[in-house]
């Protein structure tokens, strides 16, 4: 399609801010353009916000896709000055200031890329080919029929083929792949021992695998080790300093040079910007993210700014979190409210450490807020609490606290269907997420 798309705002006074992206970052600056003297057009190829931090949840059967997602029509409907469109970003024309998708051009007087981060396989074919993701609603629903169903098949096969079957590999040691891990070792606990009595649990075997010395690398070593400590006491194998070379769908290849044998990886090992293409070559700079000066916008190029996941500021960069990517959205929509009444930008980015939280299990958490450090129950409550008031929609955060009090008692995973593709091929490759 080559025509140019209208958004419905063209009565409406101002400059048409397009904003690629609906995560944390582009939903904060839609929010804080709501009734400016803007025109605001968020494009998405999906039609619903995504809570990520909660993703793993839904991944392991705590709670519904719905419960973490939000229709962005539902928030913007009563915004006048904004408008949303389904979508699929192909390229962005600078020059002519267009942005092609699949459903035509729209054009931009300004452009702000949001459009976050996607899964780094750091070049390698076969573990992407052959491993899980969680990056999506969609990856989720994968890996929750995934284990579900390898319970299934685990009473049909035998020695090591049932070995094989329950052994859960977690590649990464971040935040996502601890929560993983001691998700999965709770259902070791609580489902598979108490509703596959004819399988031993003690056959399901999780495995955490992190190239760096440690988990959580970006806590302090105290909670690195406090959560260690955690995730060995579920039961969970700790290969610490060790790196994944290849996967082939049965058999995992680690730098120490041996193998191991598991039909489910579940890669959380790395992230990189999701970058439009169109723009200049040099301005895509580490993992893929996009080069932005103090005041976001990308370097060289005129009416062009990034935000959250995708942007790179300074020299060295900022972590890929939902606080920074709220944080430079707020800057940013002063700096676009100044553009529209043709002054400069006068708000450069300044980036307010918030801490850090993960979980990895029940009643087992580490917090970290300045210099004050959590651990355990306190911990755990100051985690829940966090993501409550993140979550938007007050329906949403209504049912994620009953889901939680429900499991907190009944020491069940609320939802345990089976609804994605059995084959293990199709939701390893992703093409049952697309």
């Amino acid at each position: 399609m080559t025509h140019l798309v209208s958004t419905g705002l063209d009565a409406l006074p101002g400059p048409t801010v397009v904003v690629l992206g609906g995560g944390f970052a582009g939903i904060t600056l839609i929010q804080k353009l709501a009734k400016q003297p803007v025109k605001v057009l968020l494009i998405d190829q999906n039609n619903f916000h995504t809570f990520q931090p909660l993703l793993y949840q839904v991944a392991t059967g705590s709670l519904a896709p719905d419960n973490i997602g939000f229709p962005y029509r539902r928030k913007i409907a009563k915004i006048p000055n904004v408008a949303f469109r389904k979508a699929v970003v192909h390229s962005v024309d600078t020059q002519e200031q267009h942005i092609h998708t699949d459903q035509g051009i729209f054009a931009y007087d300004y452009l702000v890329v949001a459009t976050g981060s996607k899964t780094n396989f750091f070049g390698n074919e076969a573990l992407e080919r052959n491993s899980l993701q969680l990056k999506s609603i969609a990856q989720a629903l994968d890996i929750r029929s995934d284990f579900l169903q390898e319970f299934e098949d685990a009473l049909y096969l035998q020695d090591d083929d049932r070995r094989s079957a329950l052994n859960f590999v977690i590649v990464g040691g971040g935040p996502t792949g601890v929560e993983v891990a001691g998700a999965l070792a709770e259902i070791r606990k609580n489902i598979l021992a108490e509703e596959y009595k004819e399988v031993d649990a003690e056959t399901m075997q999780i495995t955490l695998i992190e190239a760096g010395p440690r988990v959580l690398a970006s806590f302090s070593e105290k909670s690195s080790h406090v959560a260690q400590d955690y995730l060995r006491s579920m039961g969970v194998q700790l290969r610490l300093g060790q790196r994944v070379l290849d996967y082939d769908g049965e058999m995992l290849t680690l730098s120490t040079g041996e193998s191991l044998r598991s039909r489910t990886v579940i890669w959380s090992a790395g992230v990189m910007g999701a970058a439009v293409s169109g723009l200049p070559a040099n301005v895509y700079t580490r993992a893929n993210r996009l080069s932005v000066n103090d005041f976001l916008q990308v370097d060289g190029v005129s009416n062009v700014f990034a935000v959250g996941d995708v942007a790179f500021v300074g020299a060295n960069g900022h972590p890929m979190v939902a606080p920074v990517a709220i944080q430079q959205a707020e800057v940013l929509a002063k700096n676009l409210l100044l553009l529209a009444s043709n002054a400069a930008p006068a708000h450069p980015f300044r980036y307010r450490d918030q801490g850090n939280l993960a979980t990895i299990g029940r009643n087992k958490a580490v917090v970290e807020v300045g210099k004050l450090r959590f651990q355990g129950l306190v911990a755990w409550y100051l985690w829940m609490a966090v993501h409550l008031v993140s979550l938007i929609g007050f329906k949403n955060r209504l049912v994620v606290l009953f889901n939680w009090a429900m499991k907190y008692f009944s020491h069940k995973n609320i939802i345990r269907l089976i609804v994605r593709p059995p084959s293990h091929s199709a939701a390893r490759s992703g093409k049952a997420s697309k």
